[in-house]
């Protein structure tokens, strides 16, 4: 007799739960003792998304394959019995059917599973109102490749902390993110990703919620009527949407880091100019203005031009990322005149468009006001990077960080992430900027570094 064998079997289920299901299942044929041993786990995870199959594969054929691993998952858990379930994990694709789904969810739910991870790519399948009705659940993911309904009448998850939910249909006619949140009052961690609703006012309260990420559906090119947070204990943020019609509370008073993604729909596109807004954004700007790093993407900049009465002071910011894609430049001076003790400046590339705001001093970072704007001038910035040089064109950028060397005065490091093949390239542009005579700063060290940072 092995050794193994001769364990405990508590012992052999404890070590096959370390293996993923399928695997832990052809243990079963080794003999009499191990046959149902690998059922005997907490943790569950079943992956139909891997089955392919051939292009000659006739339906009946895939259709049996797909019997398969339904006949094997329904086996799982009848062997299980009314076992306790820590973590379902299931993953499907095309051909299981939903009903099937449905009873396997509704199964370990009512089994007191408290990690529930599920990942479709169907179509048909809904789910069932329990999952937002559990005493249990302590983690739920759901995501799917296509927009799935879900019946979610009340909410009630007072144990769960995290919440991920990507492309799925929540209820019609109210309001889900504050359903969501009122109902789950220990949750401190919620993701929410092109989730669709019959709604136009998005409102997000929780006292327990530390990290945020909400990305609304951008598919409907209208801007909602009414945006509200009222998360006063959330560090972590990232928020991308349409901008909002107004701002009734946003509340952010322990914000420590955002990545923001605020955008025009077609219409104010086209109403844009420089003498009417069109839309007001500084609600929200005046609610976030605790934030120590904060990462802006090319439509904000735009928004901060063209929907934005004014930009408040961000006494806490010593971070900043500027994401830059052919987008006007007109909003960043009166941005980073209001960040007084800002210590790290990001280019996220140095590409911008010209627009007529550039030939004015305070219009522009670039040269063609022929002056020197104040915001570069009187700038705390120490450390200014910039990521994927060489995007724009190499004589064109190389002139702007000259620019910046020439004026900024308390720069003490420049460091540029150039992704070029050639090593020759890097230490050409290395040699040239530190050779440049007028520099603000003549103590600033300057790094040319081989290759790209994205993050």
């Amino acid at each position: 007799m092995d050794r193994i064998s001769n364990l405990p079997e508590a012992l052999i289920s404890h070590i096959l739960s370390f293996l993923p299901t399928e695997e832990s299942a052809l243990t079963s044929v080794l003999s009499k003792k191990w046959r149902y041993l690998f059922a005997d786990r907490p943790n569950l995870d079943f992956d139909g998304s891997v089955i392919r199959f051939h292009p000659d594969t006739c339906e009946w054929e895939m259709a049996d394959i797909l019997r398969v691993f339904t006949r094997f998952v329904d086996r799982v858990l009848v062997l299980q019995g009314n076992s306790t379930v820590d973590d379902f994990s299931l993953k499907c694709g095309h051909g299981v059917e939903s009903d099937c789904v449905r009873n396997w969810i509704l199964n370990v739910l009512e089994r007191g599973v408290s990690d529930l991870d599920l990942h479709f790519n169907l179509v048909g399948v809904s789910l069932p109102s329990e999952v937002f009705m559990s005493k249990s659940l302590e983690r739920l993911r759901i995501e799917s490749k296509n927009v799935i309904p879900m019946d979610m009448e009340d909410v009630f998850l007072p144990k769960l902390k995290t919440l991920y939910v990507n492309k799925v249909m929540l209820g019609e006619g109210d309001d889900c993110f504050e359903k969501v949140t009122s109902g789950c009052h220990v949750l401190e961690e919620l993701v929410l990703i092109n989730v669709y609703s019959d709604f136009w006012n998005r409102s997000v309260s929780s006292k327990t919620l530390k990290s945020l990420i909400l990305s609304c559906c951008m598919e409907y090119d209208k801007n909602p009527d009414s945006v509200s947070f009222d998360t006063p204990n959330v560090v972590y943020l990232e928020y991308c949407d349409y901008v909002s019609g107004k701002y009734p509370k946003v509340k952010f008073n322990s914000l420590v880091e955002a990545s923001i993604d605020l955008v025009m729909t077609s219409e104010q596109h086209e109403h844009a100019s420089y003498e009417h807004l069109v839309g007001d954004v500084t609600d929200f700007l005046m609610g976030i203005r605790n934030v120590q790093t904060l990462y802006i993407s090319a439509n904000t900049l735009e928004v901060l031009t063209f929907c934005c009465d004014h930009i408040p002071v961000f006494h806490n910011m010593i971070g900043l990322t500027i994401q830059s894609r052919k987008s006007g430049w007109e909003s960043l001076p009166a941005l980073l005149k209001k960040c007084p003790n800002l210590e790290t400046l990001v280019f996220d590339g140095l590409s911008h468009t010209f627009t007529v705001k550039c030939m004015d001093v305070d219009g522009c970072l670039c040269k063609y006001s022929g002056e020197v704007p104040t915001c570069l001038s009187s700038s705390p910035v120490k450390v200014l990077k910039i990521l994927r040089f060489g995007d724009a064109g190499l004589e064109k950028e190389t002139d702007l960080i000259k620019h910046f060397l020439e004026t900024m005065p308390q720069l003490e490091q420049l460091m540029i992430y150039y992704d070029t093949l050639f090593d020759d390239n890097v230490i050409e542009l290395s040699s040239e900027l530190k050779s440049f005579p007028t520099k603000a700063s003549p103590s600033c060290e300057i790094q040319v570094i081989f290759g790209n940072l994205s993050g």
